[in-house]
């Protein structure tokens, strides 16, 4: 069957079908037999496809082929007016590089993993004397050992919190322990060993770093033993306190082990991954099994077109995770993915060591399987349940603000700060799925530059908000193809705030999209919250609405959001020294600074004869210490 004798028998096609297939037929005798990945690209440059191939020309040549593609590949080659290829040395090469591509592109044609945030890991320092215990999110560019990943940020807190009270190790950070005269609260309920004032030895410090590691790399059993060992030795010699100590500590193992073991044989590092999935939504739940201990489990839901399958669905969920993720040892699947070995020599590669992919077919890892499995088809039911609920609400406000349609895309702001210091501006993003977190952003506000804030101007504040955020939009994508633009603005605030974004949308460009600003009622009472929209009188809604208590969980949520990004910009500030700026002065020269004058500021009013008196302190570190703060560095 001919190009034309298709376009004619089936009239439904895309109407530019035939230009993509001519394009595709012209670029197809351009390619080599070559391993590598390809990029279809629409006439505005976006991104609709990323793939990879054994022999480029022969893939792309598949797509020329109607009668064999589609409804979904016919719209693709349809929008298709640019192709480029990258040639690879092996398809395990194009492989990890069609993950990077798509993870980094989003191309809305492939299968897309969305919701990838980082997960958190336990880090024991090694680029300090006195090591630290701590959480950690993202690359690992500290030196160190990794643990983890964990399920939630609340698994590692609880974590660390029962490490600390084992192994007496230290969860400060580096600038608050050299700046410590005195032992810390910490030290006083038995949590640490107190290393920043010399309460401990390096040596035996180190010893208890090695016991945590052991801990946490498998060893749990004998170091409990050596716990129990020590209790009793104590016991016998009457010294109670001691054995109590000894005691506290087989507690706070036991706590982690409580939640944390399983009884597979055999199975040290390894995640369970199951797939449930319901029309173009899936659920794909993931187990982190790290030295034998359980980590916690975790939902990711991903959409798609009907006719991928179970395994083509689970391939570019495993190529997406595992493309920033190390991956373990092995990797225990409900469904085998395409391409298991192709995708296992990927994930080696990328891992440093073989790493094994295999469907379990009876035993214990099997029912580690079913059950992560039913976890899957559970989380998958009330996504789908939340999606509905969201979606009609979503529809009541699109009647209420008097919209075309429902938004896909609402974003809510709010500012924070105290007396105009530390400010911040926060923007969440809601749509029919809910939060999606991955596209919060923060705004550390600018006090120069258009738009400068006044501190504890709350409208400059908000103006300074919308127009960095727009600004960007109008740069990144001034055609509104993509998915960044919202269909609604929520601003916290009252008629005020609503004039001051309506001004600089006005300025920019953009006042068709809906904004709508959200004022606390009489009292502050929850329920009685007024409405303000441009060319409309304000007006409320009953307390008991549903549109009402879906637009204050839209609105808390921004302000938690900003609240959250403040104090911890305020935090970071307090925990700054001046000290951290002057180069040659390191942590003892800090301390010794710091446990003389008592302050950062008293060391920077101090006089040259003053800083030459502290102990460790030469006449040359005292002169640089001085022209430092009074040359105008701090």
């Amino acid at each position: 069957m001919t190009e034309q004798q298709t376009t004619e028998k089936s009239p439904n096609l895309p109407p530019d079908l035939g230009r993509g297939l001519a394009y595709l037929k012209a670029e197809v005798r351009k390619l080599g037999s070559d391993p590598g990945v390809y990029r279809m690209m629409n006439g505005a440059g976006e991104v609709l496809y990323v793939g990879k191939a054994r022999n480029l020309a022969r893939r792309v040549a598949s797509y020329t082929q109607p009668n064999r593609l589609s409804n979904r590949l016919m719209r693709m080659v349809s929008e298709t007016e640019t192709l480029e290829v990258i040639v690879t040395k092996s398809e395990t090469e194009a492989l990890l590089l069609e993950s990077n591509l798509i993870k980094k592109m989003k191309p809305r044609y492939n299968i897309l993993l969305r919701d990838d945030k980082s997960l958190p890991q336990i880090l024991l320092t090694a680029d300090h004397e006195f090591g630290q215990l701590t959480k950690h999110r993202g690359r690992k560019t500290r030196k160190g050992d990794y643990f983890g990943p964990f399920a939630s940020a609340g698994a590692v807190n609880r974590t660390v919190a029962d490490l600390a009270r084992a192994f007496m190790l230290r969860t400060c950070s580096d600038s608050v322990f050299s700046a410590r005269t005195r032992p810390c609260l910490q030290y006083q309920i038995k949590r640490c060993s107190g290393p920043c004032v010399g309460l401990v030895s390096a040596g035996d410090y180190a010893a208890q770093m090695d016991q945590a590691r052991r801990f946490l790399s498998g060893e749990s059993a004998k170091i409990q033993r050596d716990y129990a060992t020590r209790m009793h030795a104590a016991a016998e010699t009457l010294e109670f306190e001691t054995a109590a100590i000894w005691r506290n500590r087989i507690r706070a193992l036991s706590g982690i082990q409580a939640n944390q073991d399983i009884n597979v044989p055999n199975l040290h590092d390894a995640d369970i991954i199951a797939l449930a999935r319901s029309g173009e939504k899936s659920c794909i739940q993931t187990f982190f099994i790290r030295g034998g201990s359980n980590y916690g489990n975790r939902s990711y839901f991903l959409t798609h077109n009907t006719e991928s399958g179970d395994a083509a669905v689970l391939t570019a969920f495993l190529g997406q995770f595992y493309d920033d993720k190390e991956p373990p040892a092995e990797i225990l699947v409900s469904v085998m993915p395409d391409e298991t070995t192709l995708l296992a020599e990927a994930l080696s590669i990328h891992a440093g060591r073989t790493v094994r992919i295999s469907r379990p077919q009876r035993g214990a890892r099997t029912k580690l399987t079913e059950m992560a499995r039913r976890n899957a088809e559970e989380a998958l039911a009330r996504n789908l349940a939340d999606t509905s609920s969201q979606r009609r609400l979503l529809g009541e406000l699109a009647e209420l603000f008097n919209m075309d349609s429902p938004p896909d895309r609402v974003e809510i702001y709010d500012n924070s700060h105290i007396q105009g210091r530390h400010a911040v501006g926060g923007m969440v993003v809601a749509g029919p799925d809910g939060f999606n977190k991955a596209a919060y952003r923060k705004f550390n506000m600018r006090e120069d530059g258009a738009h400068a804030v006044v501190q504890g101007d709350d409208f400059a504040m908000m103006r300074q908000v919308i127009h960095r955020r727009f600004e960007r939009a109008l740069k990144e994508d001034p055609d509104r193809n993509g998915d960044s633009w919202p269909d609604l603005l929520l601003i916290d605030g009252g008629k005020g705030q609503l004039s001051a974004v309506s001004e600089v949308m006005d300025d920019l460009g953009v006042a068709d999209i809906t904004v709508v600003a959200i004022s606390k009622g009489p009292d502050r009472n929850a329920g009685r919250e007024q409405f303000h929209m441009r060319g409309r009188d304000s007006f409320t809604l009953s307390p008991q609405a549903s549109a009402m208590h879906f637009l204050q969980r839209l609105r808390d949520e921004a302000h938690r959001y900003a609240i959250g990004t403040h104090r911890a910009r305020r935090q970071k500030a307090e925990l700054t020294s001046p000290l951290d700026g002057v180069p040659g002065i390191g942590p003892k020269r800090k301390k010794a600074l710091l446990a003389h004058f008592g302050s950062a500021r008293a060391v920077s009013a101090a006089g040259l004869q003053d800083l030459e008196a502290v102990d460790g302190i030469s006449k040359a570190v005292a002169r640089h210490v001085y022209d430092w703060f009074y040359s105008g560095h701090s």
